[in-house]
């Protein structure tokens, strides 16, 4: 059906006006989806009452098919540093549109890939050479191939809870089993280490036989924030042992944590730094793997070996543009800066929040990279209802703090990851005053509600738990 209204429409208007097809199947969005895609994930919206169809987004705030306003906590994962539908970003996409460039010749260079580069270069200049890719992923594959070549060695050092993507290679490295599950045997030689361990990263690497270690500087899945001298300890053990220390900045990175890299926290600089997400200005996707000379010069070492390794789309025009777009906002608008000094204020905010209430049991962040850690309270009414939530589902308990800053505050915030007890925060780096206010009176008013037993958020766990329960027993 949908293949015959995209062809009628073609007939009838031939300038093919895409924004009144859309608006023409609006309604039938959630039926469209399950029937041709991922019905699950259009069940798991229904079940937590997400499906609100959100129909504009720009800058921080999304709005729903009703015209109710939202600030959005998730920023699709990372991607939206600057918000959604920036007008600089844009601009510089339609100029490069309008322009008639000569894209992807592939029998050629690319002058704005090069300016990217050198651009990126500005901002890590302990670095010499970029590679474009796609996506975070393919990002992460790339650093594999790249690692290998330099070394000669097989195996790949990662952690714990680590999230470093999920196609094949890069699945190899994700610390987290429901990802893995039913996809192995996965890419060999990838040895799993605990996050924050000098003593077990040492023990990986004595052998002799690891090309690299790969590690989020803060561990999105958890918001995990290694001791002050890791990842110095962990950059002196590569050295140590012949290996390339590698720094997966794909979340951490372009301000997130109110530093343009996450490492710059420590005052390392890894062989390769690997960024995505934000880079694409929310609008093409893009990847970079900013890397030493000496391990381009062993991928690409020859002239037979130019093409050894690439990418159809990446370097594309659009996706460049994006990128330079994006690096210039960062610096015109102080972004950086601007991420430190919210990130700073709401920290105190959830810190005082931790002392008032006992649910809270930590709060961890940098920049705009903020997790709430709930876990077991003290007082026995609190304890029976949070155990019995926990019986069914490790982790239900933050969904009793998401579902009602949706719902009741207009928040789009979510977990850190499966079973986890920690909600994330990762908005727009372009928060204000009054986004900081919000933020904190309704979490504020949220977290309090969910001390109260009996009360409107527990009675929101037993439906939960019974959904959880129906699902234990289909499985």
């Amino acid at each position: 059906m949908f293949v015959e209204d995209l062809k009628s429409q073609l007939i009838d208007d031939p300038r093919f006006d895409i924004l009144t097809l859309l608006e023409k199947r609006e309604q039938e969005r959630y039926g469209l989806h399950s029937k041709h895609m991922n019905e699950m994930m259009v069940r798991v919206l229904q079940t937590i009452g997400y499906d609100v169809g959100f129909r504009a987004g720009r800058g921080q705030y999304l709005w729903d098919h009703s015209g109710s306003r939202y600030l959005d906590l998730l920023s699709g994962w990372g991607v939206f540093a600057l918000g959604r539908n920036h007008p600089t970003v844009r601009e510089a996409l339609s100029s490069v549109l309008g322009a008639d460039l000569p894209n992807l010749v592939q029998m050629d260079v690319s002058v704005l890939s090069s300016l990217l580069a050198e651009r990126l270069l500005e901002f890590v200049p302990f670095l010499d050479k970029v590679f474009f890719t796609n996506s975070g992923a393919e990002t992460v594959e790339a650093a594999i191939k790249f690692a290998r070549r330099t070394t000669g060695r097989p195996n790949i050092i990662y952690c714990d809870h680590a999230f470093h993507g999920l196609t094949y290679g890069a699945l190899a490295l994700n610390g987290d089993p429901v990802f893995r599950e039913g996809f192995e045997p996965l890419l060999p030689g990838c040895v799993r280490i605990p996050f924050n361990d000098l003593a077990a990263l040492e023990q990986a690497l004595s052998g002799r036989d690891a090309a690299a270690f790969i590690v989020e500087p803060i561990q999105g899945k958890g918001v995990n924030i290694p001791d002050d001298l890791y990842l110095r300890g962990a950059q002196a053990l590569c050295r140590k042992y012949g290996a390339l220390f590698v720094a997966d900045e794909i979340q951490t990175g372009l301000g997130r944590t109110g530093r343009f890299l996450a490492i710059e926290h420590w005052g390392v600089e890894p062989d390769m730094v690997l960024i995505a997400k934000a880079l694409s200005g929310g609008h093409v996707p893009v990847g970079a793997v900013l890397t030493r000379k000496h391990i381009f010069e062993k991928v690409f070492n020859r002239m037979d070996r130019a093409v050894v390794h690439g990418s159809t789309f990446a370097k594309n025009d659009l996706a460049m543009a994006a990128g330079l777009a994006t690096l210039e906002v960062i610096q015109s608008e102080d972004l950086v800066r601007k991420s430190a000094q919210n990130g700073a204020r709401l920290l105190r905010a959830f810190e005082a929040m931790a002392d008032r209430y006992e649910l809270v049991h930590a709060v961890r962040g940098k920049g705009l990279m903020i997790g709430i850690e709930f876990g077991a309270p003290r007082s026995l009414k609190l304890k029976a209802a949070w155990s019995l939530l926990e019986t069914f589902n490790a982790g239900l308990f933050c969904q009793l703090i998401t579902i009602p800053l949706f719902k009741d505050h207009k928040i789009l915030a979510q977990v850190a990851g499966h079973g986890s007890h920690t909600v994330k925060l990762l908005p727009a780096l372009i928060l204000n005053d009054a986004d900081c206010d919000w933020i904190e009176r309704s979490f504020d008013a949220v977290i309090a509600d969910s001390h109260r037993v009996p009360g409107a958020v527990w009675s929101l766990g037993t439906t939960l738990a019974d959904h959880a329960m129906k699902a234990r027993v289909s499985r």
